[in-house]
């Protein structure tokens, strides 16, 4: 090389490689069109009551009860592996509570609503280390009989109506918080305002209980949560307290299963072991419209409520043989579309409203990378 030559050489620009970026993304440009879209029906279901029948705000707040408790049956038996069919012992227990701190506490059912999801919370905290003991069928079957064992319980409080149940009475329900202002805005009568008032607070624990459960398996916690169903011996070996993200779901989920219950038996006000503890109203649905709509997905409960909603309407005059046709039904979808009805959809068309799984992608850098990675 001449001397010449030097600083041609130096002026040169050199071309160094560089690495491919790689990004975990979750979200895509669908599921944030889906966000927008879910925000805009909110707005109009909180709407709704201005122009719609009692009977609709009725069925919607089955529907939206329904849901909340099918999404908590998803995040604990699909994202936790821990397949449960006593469910309906928190509901039970938020019921009676509700009923127990109205009618002998005097306490509003608007407050007394979080205070029946503490309740169930602290007898979930008691029976988990039981229950924990147990696992796959046996853990299923014990909750069954943990919910069995509750409503014997409850059934023993004379206080609280014995085995044969008791009501609320209208004075207790005539001054809810916001009922006066709710029967003013719509110039409804006592009875129609708090199914109003009902029907906003189910909306609004449905919001919460989607959303927050979404968030959560978006998160490290609710990755930490899949590798504990997947394989919990390798999840522990790398550092995950398997058994403490468990117990503590099961808490959670037990909390907000106690409100939901207490507020299915607000707008009820009729309670009665048997009801309260009902294997088949509180989880019989709830697989149902989990297994149907798709396990481990947020879009599955809401494509199954809306099924069930649909089919209990057209279907419920048939009397037991309306049974029949949604166990016909239901094993019919699992043969067919063992993944339910969206997740069969969704793995066939792409397509993720509420995506949850962390996706590699890979992408080439930019001139503007490649020359700052020069630059560094």
């Amino acid at each position: 090389m001449t001397v010449d030559s030097m600083p041609i050489a130096a002026n040169r620009e050199i071309e160094l490689p560089v690495a491919p970026v790689w990004q975990v993304r979750v979200g895509t440009p669908l599921s944030r069109a889906a966000a927008i879209a879910g925000v805009a029906i909110v707005l109009v279901l909180l709407l709704l009551p201005a122009i719609a029948s009692r009977n609709l705000i009725q069925d919607l707040i089955f529907v939206f009860t329904m849901l909340a408790l099918a999404q908590l049956w998803n995040v604990l038996s699909g994202w936790g592996g821990l397949v449960s069919v006593g469910q309906q012992a928190f509901v039970g227990l938020g019921a009676y509570a509700l009923f127990a701190t109205v009618s002998l506490a005097g306490i509003d059912p608007m407050l007394a609503t979080p205070l029946a999801g503490l309740f169930a919370a602290a007898i979930a905290a008691v029976i988990g280390p039981l229950l924990f003991r147990l696992e796959g069928p046996y853990f299923a079957i014990g909750s069954w009989v943990a919910a069995e064992a509750l409503r014997l319980i409850c059934a023993q409080f004379k206080s609280l109506g014995g085995g044969t149940g008791m009501s609320l009475s209208p004075s207790d329900l005539s001054h809810m918080i916001g009922l006066k202002s709710v029967q003013a805005l719509f110039g409804l009568r006592p009875a129609a305002g708090r199914d109003v008032l009902i029907y906003w607070i189910a909306l609004l624990l449905t919001v919460v209980v989607t959303v927050g459960i979404y968030t959560f398996v978006r998160s490290q916690m609710g990755l930490a949560l899949a590798a504990s169903r997947d394989n919990a011996p390798a999840a522990r070996s790398v550092g995950v307290r398997t058994d403490r993200i468990r117990y503590w779901l099961w808490i959670a989920v037990a909390f907000a299963t106690g409100m939901v219950g207490a507020v299915i038996y607000q707008q009820k006000a009729r309670i009665s072991p048997d009801a309260a503890f009902s294997v088949t109203d509180w989880t019989a649905y709830v697989i149902f419209i989990v297994v149907i709509g798709g396990v481990r997905t947020i879009e599955g409960p809401i494509v199954g409520v809306l099924l069930l909603w649909a089919l209990m309407s057209n279907l419920g005059q048939y009397g037991s043989l309306y049974l029949l046709l949604l166990g016909a039904f239901a094993i019919l979808v699992m043969l067919l579309m063992p993944n339910g009805l969206w997740g069969t959809v969704a793995h066939r068309w792409n397509l993720q409203l509420f995506p949850t799984r962390r996706r590699l992608l890979r992408s080439d850098p930019t001139t503007s990378e490649r020359n700052s990675a020069i630059d560094r």
